[in-house]
């Protein structure tokens, strides 16, 4: 009999992700998945048409490594008109294979064995494994437990002369919670001085409510300086598939971040790249992304007002989280697992989102669906 060899893993925590275990789950029972943060309905049909015009145009080759320069001039001309800050197109905006990959890179760029890097629970998923393969040692600093707002006597503390970066994400998944002004004043405060890195996850940049602005770290030149900014035209322009992303960050950063991704990546899906770029042209689509997706969410709201669950706030992204607590004591797995076999609706814990878990009654939906899903989803949590 042949023998495969035994293999050590470098991730031996690591298992079937909470998100793919509870879309299977919802598929399994028929349920309405509002638990993984996907659209389900179609982009702007003149997306795929820019890319189809683009393969037929013939751009179907190698683009360079650091992305197609129209795409990169696009994401340069989009930032400095959102927020105000230059980057230079050939020498700081690099497009990415999505938001994770570029995270993954930017850490694998910037970790020595043994550095530090904090990151804010509750966290997206990657975080941690990605700092880990990377060689880093996780600090874990908690978010206010009950607002989720960032505690920078906690960030200050948890600083070290091993501390090489701090990730942030704003808005934020799980919690919905939206930096503020004032707090991103307090980051430029406690950072100044110091030789940290951040990393600033900002997938969900055009998903801010009630005429809140995004406070995109290119707002702050001084915190510019020293950062990688992520965002994701997958959840920008409803084409989370697609997995193309960019990072943003001065010369010598993204130098060393495209030593990386050459060889990790190489590159990104050229006739998407060519596509995209042409549908930037126009801003509407995502200066209306707002008003889109807060209208789902108050359509979302509007239908659990009156039910057992308690809202928490949401200010931003495509996901609300509630807390349970009426209606049953089960942990938040549990009653996930229980609401998708039982009620038909699937969601996911928040506890999946911290190292250790919670023991808060939270979970988590995403409302970014057809009225029609949204209303169905609606009906089955009302009648708890």
């Amino acid at each position: 009999m042949n023998h495969t060899p035994v293999l050590q893993s470098r991730m031996p925590k690591v298992g079937t992700t909470i998100f793919t275990t509870m879309s299977a789950l919802a598929q399994t029972h028929g349920a309405v998945n509002l638990g993984q943060g996907f659209p389900d309905f179609q982009c702007d049909p003149a997306l795929p048409e820019a890319v189809n015009h683009a393969m037929r145009s013939g751009h179907n080759q190698y683009p360079m490594m650091s992305g197609a320069p129209v795409l990169r001039e696009a994401v340069a001309e989009k930032i400095r008109a959102q927020y105000g800050l230059s980057y230079d197109a050939t020498s700081e905006i690099t497009i990415t294979a999505g938001a994770t990959q570029a995270i993954f890179t930017a850490l694998l760029a910037i970790i020595h064995p043994g550095d530090e890097v904090i990151v804010l629970e509750p966290c997206y998923d990657s975080y941690v494994p990605n700092i880990e393969l990377a060689g880093g040692v996780v600090v874990r600093v908690p978010l206010t437990p009950d607002s989720f707002r960032p505690d920078f006597a906690l960030i200050a503390a948890a600083i070290t002369p091993r501390t090489r970066a701090l990730i942030i994400n704003s808005p934020h998944n799980p919690t919905a919670t939206v930096w503020t002004l004032a707090e991103m004043q307090q980051l430029a405060d406690l950072l100044r001085g110091t030789e940290l890195l951040l990393i600033s996850d900002e997938v969900y940049e055009h998903m801010v409510f009630d005429g809140a602005a995004h406070q995109s770290v290119a707002r702050f030149p001084e915190l510019a300086a020293r950062s990688f900014i992520v965002s994701s035209f997958g959840k920008t322009y409803h084409v989370t598939g697609w997995k193309i992303g960019y990072v943003a960050a001065p010369a010598s950063l993204t130098h060393e971040f495209r030593k990386v991704h050459q060889f990790n990546v190489f590159t990104v899906n050229t006739p998407m790249q060519h596509g995209l770029a042409a549908f930037m042209a126009d801003p509407k689509p995502y200066l209306e992304l707002p008003a889109f997706y807060q209208r789902s969410r108050d359509l979302f709201r509007a239908g659990l007002a009156n039910s057992k669950f308690d809202l928490l706030p949401c200010e931003g992204t495509y996901f609300q989280c509630v807390d349970y607590g009426r209606i049953s004591n089960l942990g938040d797995q549990e009653f996930c697992t229980w609401l998708t076999r039982e009620v038909g609706v699937a969601a996911i814990p928040v506890s999946a989102f911290y190292d250790a878990g919670c023991s808060r009654s939270v979970v988590r939906f995403c409302f970014a669906k057809r009225d029609e899903t949204l209303l169905k989803a609606l009906a089955l949590l009302q009648q708890l």
